[in-house]
């Protein structure tokens, strides 16, 4: 007798099979077409997270050519993020007020050295950061290191709270210069999905490193959490966002 177990992952074969034999095989979709198709083929009984790949020409092991950054999306990407800020004296107190869900200095980072990781994004003012290198071996593999250049250390800490609970996203090229960007929900629907990924095309597009020669957008596509991707026109998608 097969288990549910069995039967649940052989009818999720069969719905990812189903999904892909609507996709042609090779085809890039312009923006329009692209997004009405991912939401008609994603089969999941969740509320699956929509993610856009770029295939970036660039080499990010010349420091130079390493794309990264945050931006804040439109409509945010439909998750709640739990906010952790090390800071003190008054800093500390305009955390609490902001919504951080946890603030603390030395206190704080004691407790995430035994062990507790229940935040998603951690925010410091810059006096904390010498403290924070104590547990950047910690923080570093989870993505959670600080960082200026992503708008984490800084004295505007309300500011930098409420980016992150509206729905600020990272973006950074792996080794192979490809990018991994979520861009919302699947019920988001087509037009707050788009807006999401016109900006964070524009945002690509204007960080292109002066030393990436040749192509620098060279494919984009698209999936939910359970879907086959599907493949965007990236000529198109790159005027679309007024690049």
């Amino acid at each position: 007798m097969k288990s549910k177990k069995t039967a649940r992952f052989k009818g999720r074969g069969k719905k990812y099979a189903a999904a892909s034999a609507r996709i042609e095989m090779g085809k890039k979709h312009i923006v329009t077409e692209a997004f009405p198709l991912l939401l008609d083929i994603a089969f999941a009984g969740f509320d699956e997270t929509v993610e856009a790949v770029f295939n970036l020409g660039v080499d990010p092991k010349h420091a130079d050519q390493m794309v990264r950054g945050a931006v804040v999306l439109p409509h945010g990407l439909g998750t709640s993020v739990r906010v952790a800020v090390l800071a003190k004296g008054d800093k500390a107190r305009e955390a609490t007020a902001a919504g951080a869900d946890a603030v603390g200095a030395e206190d704080l980072i004691e407790k995430i050295s035994g062990g507790w990781f229940e935040f998603d994004k951690m925010i410091a003012t810059p006096d904390m950061m010498v403290a924070v290198s104590k547990i950047g071996k910690l923080l570093g593999p989870r993505g959670l290191m600080p960082n200026p250049k992503l708008g984490t250390v800084t004295l505007d800490v309300t500011k930098a709270i409420r980016e992150q609970k509206l729905g600020k996203v990272e973006y950074r090229t792996e080794k192979t210069g490809i990018v991994h960007v979520p861009i919302g929900k699947k019920s988001f629907g087509v037009q707050k999905l788009v807006d999401n990924f016109l900006l964070i095309t524009s945002v690509l597009i204007k960080a292109k490193p002066p030393t990436s020669k040749g192509t620098y957008i060279r494919g984009i596509s698209l999936s939910t959490t359970m879907s086959p991707s599907v493949l965007l026109d990236h000529m198109d998608a790159q005027i679309a966002a007024g690049g």
